[in-house]
């Protein structure tokens, strides 16, 4: 087991390993402590080779790279955990932002820590934060979803859960399921304040606030944007709730029948459009006698 006071012979960096934040997309984003580190790393383990290594090159930095992420076998982490038994410093990055938010390194620190090795982060730039900053909803609390199940009905499960939550929820999605998502918002959560964050300190970093419904209306008829994207949902209190007519309930019905089950659907419908749940029930029944 290696002393936490231990020092390597490089520079004033204890031997240990170092969750090193990367750039979200400006390369100028990184930290000097950052660099100064990854310049002394005696091993740098990260998610895709080829990306950090063009990090790497553009400041210049010659370090050994290591291919490591959640699905690596146990010989990569074999050898970052000799590197550590040896006194190295170790470097772990992720392709963008913070290592272990969203991104691979759990299960390697949850073995070098019981281990007994030092373990300490170089914290910098993240896609989350940054979008919360950005989003002009309340910042107080927040909790991160990560990226929501692609799945429509895992993706309802997962923001019914969450849907009492009293403080600002931010989440991961892709342009193609962003329409389908910001629906689902809707659905559960009525017409929620959203903001859409994409392309994060890009050329292109746009941020788009408004009601989920006209967030919806925009995408509709423009279509998605393009990048990486950040969603950011109000906590609720001041989202309302449509009036459905009798037709539109019968549609909405139908719709959830034909991919949920018959509770499922019932539970769904009942909470969007704030009917009593039996009328909904019998609704439900009845058409699907009418099959």
């Amino acid at each position: 087991m290696v002393n936490p006071a231990q020092h390597s012979s490089a520079n004033h960096f204890v031997s240990g390993l170092y969750l090193v934040a990367t750039p979200i997309g400006n390369l100028q984003d990184i930290t000097l402590r950052a660099l100064e580190l990854l310049k002394v790393a005696d091993l740098v383990a990260c998610e895709d080779t080829r990306v950090s290594g063009k990090l790497l090159s553009y400041f210049g930095i010659k370090a050994p790279l290591l291919s490591y992420n959640d699905h690596s076998d146990e010989r990569q982490r074999d050898k970052i955990c000799n590197a550590l038994a040896q006194g190295k410093i170790v470097a772990l990055i992720s392709d963008a932002g913070m290592p272990l938010i969203s991104d691979p390194g759990y299960k390697l620190m949850q073995h070098i820590t019981e281990l007994g090795h030092y373990v300490t982060s170089l914290p910098g730039a993240s896609a989350p934060l940054m979008a919360l900053q950005l989003s002009a909803l309340p910042s107080d609390k927040f909790c991160f979803l990560g990226f929501l199940p692609s799945k429509s009905k895992a993706r309802a499960d997962t923001l019914t859960a969450w849907k009492q939550t009293p403080a600002t929820l931010i989440a991961f999605e892709t342009a193609p399921r962003l329409l389908a998502t910001l629906t689902a918002i809707q659905e559960i959560y009525g017409d929620r304040k959203v903001a859409i964050a994409r392309e994060l300190t890009k050329k292109f970093e746009e941020i788009k606030r408004d009601k989920v419904s006209a967030l919806i209306s925009a995408i509709e008829e423009n279509g998605p944007p393009k990048g990486e994207i950040v969603l950011v949902m109000a906590p609720p209190g001041e989202e309302t709730q449509a009036e459905y007519s009798e037709e539109e309930i019968d549609q909405l019905l139908r719709q959830h029948l034909g991919q949920f089950s018959l509770r499922e659907s019932v539970d769904m419908v009942t909470e969007l459009t704030g009917r009593k749940r039996k009328d909904i029930y019998k609704k439900a029944l009845d058409l699907k006698d009418a099959e």
